[in-house]
């Protein structure tokens, strides 16, 4: 058994808790191992931790505007890849089409975030409806294709290592956040027996060891008449989820985690209140997260701790550096302005470093790097008194 040493001091000005009653002036910062998890500290500074003025070298903040991908395919392989790791692949997928054959992932499990669009999804496991805001997860080695009602944009995410598990709910209780009564799980419903034929030949394109196989049947593989067990295809919609808030103090990233698996979190931001306490930080902290990398999808909403951050784009903060609010979002919620957040976001945080895929051009802002230059005005000192 491992622990790591544990010894809270205080050195020079602080507060008395965490992003809480800054001290007059101050910017917080706080340096944390394990993702919010291990020890931190919390260091008062005089200026923003993230007040470069010029930055040499790839170990960046970047940008990623998935709206410029124009590629529309008919196969979840076609997928444009955006970052991955030796545990996690995030592509991107746009598609019109319905798909005239079966997929099946043997190199790990699929999470699905339906960005736009909806449709149907037959699996080994039977039918599913899906909307624009669906997770949908994919066991290893399922069986599956996609009708589209209307154009989709997706998020792939394929985790090499582990399947997806439930995040430990701990005092709150297995109910909190979201209630697994409204997980839904494919059926073997009308729908699904309608597409069973015997006499049609179809194909599955295989991707094992990062190569792929086609497998040829006579006759249409989903022909499940029954099956048992806890092993399935299920989906989890953003709008019931619940989130944990405090109107008193700021909750680190790691209190919405909806799927874990053993090399990286998946963590959705839906719209919650503000918190209300004038003492309390209104904004994410500024912070060193030196264990992960961080990944921002933006689905949804104003995206209150960023600025010019549309839907459809992401972001890539790598560990080891301060990140946190654009100054103008600070100014904003240091005013204290608004009451609720109107977001919709979905945060993959890496346990290993993440490589950026080669991308077509314009997919990349290069100027990302640079938004956090402006300055703040006089008002926006983190104290919120």
């Amino acid at each position: 058994m491992r622990e790591w040493f544990q010894f809270p001091l205080k050195e020079g000005i602080t507060s008395k808790q965490a992003h809480c009653d800054l001290p007059e002036g101050s910017y917080e910062r706080e340096c944390g191992r394990d993702g919010f998890f291990g020890p931190a500290s919390h260091m008062y500074h005089k200026n923003m931790p993230t007040g470069w003025t010029n930055w040499e070298g790839d170990l960046k903040p970047r940008a990623l505007d998935t709206n410029q991908l124009n590629h529309d395919g008919i196969c979840p392989w076609e997928a444009t890849l955006l970052l991955s790791n030796s545990d996690v692949k995030i592509r991107s997928w746009k598609t019109q089409h319905s798909m005239d054959h079966l997929v099946r992932n043997g190199d790990g499990d699929e999470l699905l975030f339906i960005h736009n669009g909806k449709g149907e999804l037959f699996c080994d496991y039977g039918h599913l409806s899906f909307r624009d805001g669906d997770y949908i997860v994919l066991p290893r080695s399922t069986s599956w294709r996609l009708e589209a009602k209307e154009p989709v944009e997706m998020l792939l995410i394929e985790a090499s290592n582990s399947g997806y598990m439930m995040s430990d709910k701990g005092i709150v209780g297995q109910h909190a956040i979201y209630d697994p009564a409204v997980l839904e799980h494919a059926q073997i419903n009308d729908t699904f027996k309608a597409q069973q034929n015997q006499n049609q030949e179809w194909k599955i394109k295989l991707k094992a060891r990062n190569q792929l196989n086609t497998i040829t049947y006579p006759y249409n593989p989903l022909d499940a008449i029954g099956w048992k067990g806890n092993l399935t295809v299920f989906k989890l919609n953003w709008r019931d989820i619940r989130p944990l808030m405090s109107h008193r103090y700021h909750l680190p990233p790691s209190a919405h985690t909806t799927f874990v698996t053993n090399g990286f979190v998946v963590c959705t931001f839906v719209p919650r209140p503000i918190e209300s306490d004038p003492g309390a930080l209104k904004v994410p902290f500024f912070h060193n997260n030196d264990d992960y990398d961080e990944v921002l999808f933006y689905h949804r909403g104003d995206f209150f701790s960023r600025d010019n951050i549309d839907q459809g784009m992401m972001t890539f903060h790598p560990c080891g550096f301060p990140h946190g609010p654009h100054p103008k979002a600070f100014a904003a919620g240091a005013k204290n302005t608004r009451k609720e957040t109107d977001e919709v976001a979905v945060m993959i945080d890496t346990r290993n470093p993440l490589n950026l895929a080669e991308l077509p051009e314009g997919v990349e802002n290069q100027n990302y790097v640079s938004s956090w230059l402006a300055k703040p005005d006089s008002n926006t000192q983190q104290n919120n008194k």
